[in-house]
């Protein structure tokens, strides 16, 4: 798969954009705050109709403008595709595909499939629970339509059970019996996908964390999950009247978490800076090989500002792992331009170099081959 035209209006601090992309490598330099990081941002969009970093459609428009547009010209397989996303204020975003507007967005996730590797990554070692799911939600859902179809029906029901929860007027028992039995019977199917990836991908995850380090760390993700007990929906039953005092459910798939750890250890409490950055690396590198074999296609890789905090031997590693023949496209931040240099110096694969400022894209040089 490859993303051979992008076009951006208005999204974010980018005014206007018309960019013709090399089917390599796409390198992107500039200082913080220039633009860069929203570029990606817009070629995100389009795999997964949000942003990575802001839910909110309405600030992705910029400050001065009442609109927003994306638009890439992909290759697939043997065929061009041409995808469009219009945001408005106050308004539904439009997303199409040849024109023709999806009726539901989940029916286009998975369809572009795509990695981001980004600063915020270390989120998933310091942040909430919610962090992890979401690792494992995003990339189910690109391959599994059965698991996001699933995890839709779940958070409906869990919405539903919530606002019962909070009602203070009298309930028949029966429509918690309802909204319980399909909480159940969905969380099930997450729980199990859930399970069965990360047993599948922690070798993978284990190979890539090796080739960077050069050392024997051990890492593990140890999924913790409320279906674990054998009775969940007796649990289930017994808590209602704790939710209720709550005011929401406190158990389900939807407080899932993953314990990452390091020889044994949680890494939250015991890596140091180099390490978390090397391990979420490493993380979604692995993720981008499971998901092109899972997918039968080599996704877009973004590789947003990655560098930072990491010695000259693990930046050395990783540009050997992403010039490999098994990644595809790849979009590459940074503010240093020895770390471009160093990758470009490495390939002799095309590549195209823009310099981004105040949200301005200009195009230094390529090389075509």
């Amino acid at each position: 798969m490859i993303l051979e035209r992008l076009s951006i209006l208005n999204y974010k601090n980018i005014e206007q954009a018309e960019l013709s992309l090399s089917p390599k490598i796409n390198c992107f330099l500039g200082s913080n705050g220039m633009g860069k990081t929203n570029l990606l941002d817009a070629i995100y969009y389009l795999s997964f109709c949000k942003s990575h970093n802001n839910p909110i459609d309405s600030q992705n428009i910029r400050h001065d403008a009442d609109f927003a547009v994306i638009q890439g010209w992909y290759v697939l397989g043997d065929k061009q595709e041409e995808f469009f996303c219009s945001l408005r204020r106050k308004q539904k975003k439009q997303f199409k595909r040849n024109k023709k507007e999806y009726e539901r967005l989940s029916d286009h996730i998975g369809f572009l499939p795509l990695i981001m590797v980004s600063p915020s990554d270390t989120e998933l070692i310091n942040g909430g629970s919610d962090e992890r799911r979401k690792f494992m939600d995003m990339f189910l859902s690109q391959f599994d339509k059965e698991y996001l179809h699933s995890l839709i029906r779940y958070n409906k029901a869990l919405q539903q059970r919530n606002a019962l929860l909070k009602t203070d007027s009298y309930i028949d028992e029966t429509l918690f019996d309802l909204w319980d039995e399909q909480l159940i019977e969905e969380g099930k199917v997450i729980y199990s996908k859930r399970k069965d990836f990360i047993e599948k991908f922690i070798p993978i995850f284990q190979r890539f964390y090796d080739f960077i380090c050069l050392s024997n760390e051990k890492v593990e993700l140890r999924y913790e999950s409320h279906f674990d007990d054998a009775d969940f929906a007796r649990s289930l039953k017994q808590k209602r009247e704790r939710d209720r005092i709550l005011g929401y459910t406190s158990i389900g798939v939807h407080k899932d978490d993953l314990d990452m750890q390091m020889d044994g250890y949680s890494i939250k409490r015991v890596g140091s800076q180099g390490q978390n950055k090397t391990y979420v690396v490493a993380l979604k590198l692995a993720q981008f090989d499971f998901l092109r074999k899972a997918t039968e296609t080599t996704p877009v890789l973004l590789l947003d500002d990655i560098f930072d905090k990491l010695d000259s031997t693990r930046v050395e590693q990783i540009v050997k792992l992403v010039l490999d023949k098994d990644f595809g496209q790849i979009f590459v931040t940074d503010t240093n331009r020895e770390h471009l240099d160093e990758i470009l110096s490495h390939t002799n694969s095309s590549y195209h170099l823009y310099e981004v400022s105040g949200g301005e894209v200009v195009q230094k040089n390529n090389k075509a081959v």
